[in-house]
């Protein structure tokens, strides 16, 4: 079975229908989370962690102080998959108010 990836175009309208914090950049959804300092980062990078595991599927993390970005792309498929799409809804729900803003 062929998993469907999405074109350039089709990402970015699914992006800003239903994920607008999240940006299509070098071939993986991307989105910036600022925190409030190093333990909130990696409180929000272990949250992200557990839906990861739970979809078996692994984002790329960076964790820094007061930020956190995470990088998603189905590599398999080369590009970007409904995988994609249901992390980074998970990831969003997971977030509340206080886990992590939007960076600037």
């Amino acid at each position: 079975m062929t998993t469907k990836t999405y074109s350039p175009a089709e990402v970015a309208t699914r992006l800003q229908s239903e994920l607008s914090a999240w940006r299509y950049e070098d071939g993986h959804l991307r989105r910036d989370l600022k925190t409030a300092d190093w333990l909130a980062s990696m409180a929000v990078a272990n949250r992200i962690s557990d839906l990861a595991e739970a979809a078996d599927h692994h984002p790329d993390l960076l964790i820094a102080w007061g930020r956190v970005q995470i990088s998603l792309a189905t590599h398999d498929a080369g590009g970007i998959t409904n995988k994609d799409f249901a992390l980074a809804s998970a990831i969003e729900g997971c977030l509340g108010g206080e886990a992590g803003t939007p960076a600037p």
